[in-house]
């Protein structure tokens, strides 16, 4: 079942990593819905970052919080289990991994969290056929996943309202270069999860930052309905 309304995270690749409870805490506080979490493991993406001791540490800072982790790695069906004991509420897998996809959504199920399937931004709504039934989520990237900070690609909109039309019941989320003027977007095309890093970790007040993103999104949903 979708998520009602507007659920805006903050992804904690931004946060600093030698305040990382602090800035947990901090985004908590300011009004976030919960926190993004974003794994990579140097090969399906050049770029190394968290493994399941640290989100297991964000879980201890933040108990109460939605942690929602994002796998890009070459093996999901071997890590997702390590991040769901570690402390993870949602894993999003890519449908570009080279693994038994249909299998590790069941298995990321089976353990009673939720389940998704993000896109790059070169795959093609299409991609996602045949996993409709093990969806909970499916998340767009709007920039090339490995790095944050990067520029948010137009291209993405298009895509979350082709994937919005066709996966009406399955929440839709986006990530890269989000901040309120192209979360605002997206929300219009029909996201209703946003992924927000350099944006709020980097604002002078995340208060302010949330609520501002918030009010703007809204707004253009209830434009765009």
């Amino acid at each position: 079942m979708k998520t009602k309304g507007i659920q805006i995270l903050p992804s904690i690749l931004s946060a600093r990593m030698g305040h990382l409870a602090e800035d947990c805490r901090r985004a908590m506080e300011a009004g976030a819905d919960g926190l993004h979490v974003d794994i990579m493991d140097g090969h399906f993406v050049p770029n190394l970052t968290m493994g399941p001791d640290i989100l297991r540490a964000v879980r201890e800072a933040v108990p109460e919080a939605y942690l929602n982790v994002h796998l890009m790695v070459m093996r999901p069906d071997l890590y997702a289990p390590l991040f769901i004991e570690a402390g993870a509420d949602a894993v999003l897998i890519h449908v570009e991994s080279p693994c038994d996809l249909r299998a590790t959504l069941a298995a990321i199920r089976g353990a009673g969290k939720r389940a998704g399937l993000t896109v790059c931004p070169e795959t093609p709504a299409t991609a996602l056929k045949g996993y409709e039934d093990l969806l909970d989520e499916v998340l767009v990237m709007t920039v090339h996943p490995g790095f944050g900070g990067q520029a948010f690609l137009e291209s993405g909109v298009p895509k979350i309202a082709e994937i919005a039309k066709g996966l009406p019941a399955v929440d839709l989320s986006v990530d890269g270069g989000i901040n309120a003027e192209t979360g605002a977007r997206c929300a219009a095309a029909g996201a209703n999860v946003l992924l927000a890093g350099s944006f709020l970790f980097k604002a002078a007040d995340m208060r302010d930052a949330i609520a501002d993103m918030r009010w703007k999104i809204e707004s253009a949903c209830k434009a765009g309905g």
